[in-house]
């Protein structure tokens, strides 16, 4: 098979859950913006979701929030979903817009609190086993805003004990990916602040427990594609959360700030497996658009990914070795920015139209109507958006 056919076939294999948060009303810190034809419900949501699917060919799941999308009939829900051609994808926690959670959640001081937090996590693992989805996505907001407000070594105590627990929980192929953030909300120090803590407690827990990278949860400067590679070598890698950042979590259309960034990320996941058949790495759109359309922005963000997977893809890994031990610097350098620069475009619309698809998904969604028709139809009810 040529380099050109086991780049096709890896693509698609390749697929990217979208969030059902995505699909609801955000902004910024400061303002929500509302648009029309938003989802009142997670059935909703999960209708947008399915278009994505419809037009890509590479958004099979949905992941979803609780509760922001608490439903009383889970069961109901994974059939809406299938009967719509997509399944239900990671359960992401929420442990940090309760008022019991304004010092911290697991790590919270409060015993009373932080048993609060771990049942919340556990009714997550329920939920898991009513619809058989396989991951438990955790980020913690926990932290302290000023020196001595709180001991650090205290929390992660608190922290190894939590997760101790929920890990207790855990059956079949089910899976807990734990993510890490820097900074924000807690501005002096954040309990999970990077890979480094989540790889810790992840080995200490055991197999079923990975990091969770997200591309916008690092400070500017941050290798991540090193962060990568080093958790592939440890088959420590879970999951990505995608989106794009000029400063901070701007949660930005992934690819949008640095797009040679993307694909040095998933240069170091191809290379290290993590597109073979099999592989247990999960990729996962992570972003709130604010002024975009929601639908149309996550076609986009596939499309993104694509081209840089695409280009990972095409990297001549037989003439890269031979440079690198070799120690010809320049050359190694030229085969990677040779693959970096190749238009994947048309390599692309052929990979959708083998699949059946339109090989234009954005022009195809477009000229659907479907976002008119769900601003006529969708009248009434609470838009969903942040806590809902």
């Amino acid at each position: 098979m040529s380099d050109k056919a086991k780049a096709k076939e890896a693509i698609k294999r390749l697929k990217i859950e979208t969030p059902s948060w995505a699909y609801g009303n955000s902004g910024t810190r400061f303002k929500v913006f509302g648009q029309p034809g938003v989802p009142r419900d997670p059935f909703e949501k999960i209708e947008d979701a399915a278009q994505v699917h419809k037009y890509t060919g590479a958004a099979p799941t949905v992941a979803l929030h609780i509760p922001w999308d608490k439903v009383e009939d889970y069961a109901k829900l994974a059939k809406h979903a299938s009967d719509l051609g997509v399944k239900l994808g990671t359960i992401n926690s929420n442990t940090f817009q309760d008022d019991d959670y304004k010092l911290g959640s697991v790590c919270n001081p409060d015993p009373k609190i932080r048993k609060k937090a771990v049942q919340h996590l556990i009714d997550c693992i329920e939920i898991m086993n009513i619809t058989g989805v396989q991951d438990l996505k955790l980020w913690f907001a926990d932290g302290t805003n000023y020196p001595g407000q709180d001991n650090i070594a205290d929390r992660q105590n608190r922290l190894a004990e939590s997760l101790a627990e929920v890990y207790k929980h855990l059956s079949g192929n089910q899976r807990m990916l734990l993510e890490y953030k820097f900074f924000e909300p807690a501005f002096y120090h954040t309990d999970v602040p990077d890979w480094g803590t989540s790889f810790a407690h992840c080995l200490q827990l055991g197999d079923r427990a990975l990091v969770c990278v997200d591309t916008g949860h690092h400070a500017p400067g941050t290798n991540i594609e090193y962060i990568v590679a080093v958790l592939l070598r440890a088959k420590k890698l879970g999951a990505f959360d995608f989106n794009s950042r000029f400063y901070a979590d701007d949660d930005l259309i992934v690819g949008a700030a640095d797009p040679f960034q993307l694909f040095r990320i998933m240069h170091e996941v191809n290379i290290n497996g993590g597109f073979e058949v099999g592989t247990p790495v999960s990729y996962v759109l992570d972003q709130c658009h604010n002024i975009e359309a929601k639908v149309p922005g996550q076609i986009r963000s596939i499309l993104n990914v694509q081209e840089a997977v695409a280009k990972a893809l095409l990297v001549d890994q037989t003439a890269l070795k031979s440079a690198q031990q070799s120690g010809d610097v320049l050359l190694a350098n030229d085969v990677l920015m040779d693959a970096y620069n190749t238009d994947v475009r048309p390599l692309l619309v052929e990979v959708r139209q083998e699949q059946g698809l339109d090989g234009d998904p954005m022009g195809a969604f477009k000229k659907s109507g479907y976002l008119a028709k769900i601003a006529a139809e969708r009248v009434g009810g609470n838009q969903a958006g942040w806590g809902a």
